[in-house]
């Protein structure tokens, strides 16, 4: 299942819409003053519904990637039913909030995970927002894939 940056197939819509969350304070398990853009990836499989995306985090002042979180909004149910699988340790690693354990983390990531959470998680207009922007870049791979 490979992803692609939102940026990649819609980047008005990146470039306007993009989440960045602006750490003011040093605070006990807080990750460290500095600006985070949390850039959307999704898969661009076509067929696929994972209904999942990844949040790869970029650090403004270090100019890297300091976590990748990974975030399936639907059911246990529905992830049973579309792997095919009953297993609860597959289902979990579906559904999120969770730090991806395929990608490099640095030791911010935890913390990182956390402000998501208490902060993204926690704002119903922005996970709205997520879910349509899945919903736009799932259009646009399969009508891609339609015109070849």
């Amino acid at each position: 299942m490979p992803f692609a940056l939102l940026y990649n197939e819609l980047p008005a819509l990146a470039e306007n819409e993009t989440r960045t969350v602006i750490v003011q304070f040093d605070m006990k398990n807080s990750p460290p003053v500095d600006a985070y853009v949390f850039c959307e990836m999704f898969c661009n499989e076509p067929g696929c519904d994972c209904r999942r995306v990844f949040f790869t985090v970029i650090s403004e002042k270090r100019q890297a990637v300091v976590a990748v979180i990974a975030y399936g909004w639907e059911t246990p149910e529905f992830y049973e039913k579309w792997m095919g699988s009953d297993d609860p340790v597959d289902i979990a690693e579906m559904i999120g909030p969770v730090l991806n354990f395929g990608s490099k983390q640095s030791q911010f990531a935890p913390m990182i995970l956390e402000l998501f959470i208490s902060q993204l998680l926690m704002d119903i207009d922005y996970i709205n927002r997520v879910k349509r922007h899945y919903k736009q870049f799932r259009q646009r791979i399969e009508r891609k894939a339609k015109e070849r």
